[in-house]
């Protein structure tokens, strides 16, 4: 259950207009979802994560944009965002990524949950080749 409840008419706020706008136009879509719905609460918060979101998921970049859902998924899993795991994987999905390339990216997410727990448990020391710093 959400801890506020989303705004009745949002888009009577002509902020969170523009932003859902710039959201329709840089997606090419009538769709907007619930996370930018309930960030609509505040018009502040709203454009400021919309303003990463377009500059670093939607602007091209050294990474390619099934490479940067990939990602997205991976750290939403480590985070445990639900909604995060579900919107980005169907963002991925919707980028090219096959069950293949799915069904990897969960084995290196289970590998490296598993290994970041043991080195964690066991205080391994970082190896000097390994420190740039």
């Amino acid at each position: 259950m959400s801890t506020i409840a989303p705004c009745a008419d949002p888009e009577s706020n002509p902020r969170v207009k523009a932003v859902f706008d710039d959201i329709r136009a840089t997606r090419q879509t009538d769709f907007i979802n619930n996370m930018w719905r309930y960030l609509a609460f505040d018009p502040d918060l709203l454009e400021q994560t919309w303003r990463d979101v377009k500059r670093i998921m939607a602007t091209p970049s050294a990474l390619d944009p099934l490479t940067k859902e990939l990602l997205y998924i991976a750290v939403s899993v480590a985070n445990g965002c639900g909604y995060c795991v579900h919107s980005h994987t169907a963002s991925a999905r919707a980028k090219g990524m096959s069950p293949q390339q799915h069904a990897e990216l969960m084995s290196i997410v289970s590998l490296a949950a598993r290994t970041n727990h043991l080195a964690t448990a066991l205080q391994v020391p970082v190896d000097p080749v390994f420190d740039r710093g």
